[in-house]
């Protein structure tokens, strides 16, 4: 199994980014540590070169799964809900700068707040409708470029759009876009899945990427998670991209991420072969 970590190539006020700064210094450490990628946040990718980053990055001998989109919605209230038109087409225009750097990566794009919630005066179903549009939009954008768009689901304390895996699922259908899949995020479904297993198994062949973070938001194995039968159920679905680490820096960020690497790898090794 391949693992990644979450790493934020500009300030952010998001906790649960374990490390920021200085991107060589940062990539070193993780490639140390036996990460196989790492998941790029990255809030506005005019401001990157995406050569010189995959140069950067491969270097270290690291991947890049995925992009986050979410530092748009926390830093900028970028999204595809508002009742603003011009920050819904900002946010979808966001989304589509986003794809050249994540074909040249060979990532996929994360969407997750970056949809936003649903404000006053604004009915759930007129919402959806506008979460739908950018959706189908910025999917035939990147599918043009053969990039994949992955949405999360986030628990109801930070949004009321898409909660789950059968919201998530229930989108995607109305989008009607081969290249959008699930983001499978272990906290959110901890709140909001009556079964993991169950919830990672419905999610199939639509299970696009993946997020690790235990029941209290540190990292896998200082809660009550159990990431053996997840990784083993994460397994039997067919999945083969990458599980990544995004989780709050506690105690500190380094030790954080290595005692989830050596957590994840433990329980990896133990799995016997073709076992869920």
């Amino acid at each position: 199994m391949k693992f990644s970590i979450v790493l934020s190539l500009q300030p952010a006020r998001f906790e649960a980014v374990a490390f920021k700064g200085d991107l060589d210094r940062n990539l070193t450490k993780i490639a140390r540590w036996g990460y196989d990628g790492v998941e790029l946040a990255i809030r506005d990718p005019r401001a990157v070169d995406a050569e010189e980053l995959a140069d950067r990055v491969a270097a270290h001998g690291l991947a890049v799964p995925a992009i986050g989109t979410g530092q748009a919605w926390g830093e900028e209230h970028l999204s595809y809900s508002d009742p603003d038109p011009s920050v819904r087409w900002a946010a979808i225009e966001r989304t589509k700068a986003h794809i050249p750097v994540a074909r040249r990566l060979d990532a996929l794009i994360i969407i997750g707040l970056l949809r936003g919630l649903v404000r006053p005066g604004v009915s759930q179903a007129q919402a959806l409708e506008w979460v739908t549009a950018a959706l189908a939009e910025c999917c035939a954008e990147a599918a043009r470029s053969g990039v994949r768009i992955a949405l999360e689901p986030i628990n109801r304390y930070e949004t009321t759009l898409v909660n789950n895996v059968v919201e998530g699922l229930a989108l995607i259908d109305r989008v009607g876009a081969d290249n959008l899949g699930l983001l499978f995020d272990t906290f959110h479904a901890n709140i909001e899945e009556a079964s993991i297993a169950e919830s990672l198994l419905a999610a199939g062949g639509r299970l696009f990427h993946v997020h690790v973070a235990d029941s209290n938001r540190w990292y896998p194995g200082a809660g009550h998670l159990d990431f053996a039968q997840i990784l083993g159920v994460v397994a039997r679905c067919g999945y083969a991209g990458f599980v990544s680490g995004e989780f709050m820096p506690r105690p500190d960020a380094d030790t954080a991420a290595e005692r989830a690497i050596a957590h994840l790898r433990s329980l990896d090794r133990g799995r016997a072969p073709g076992s869920g």
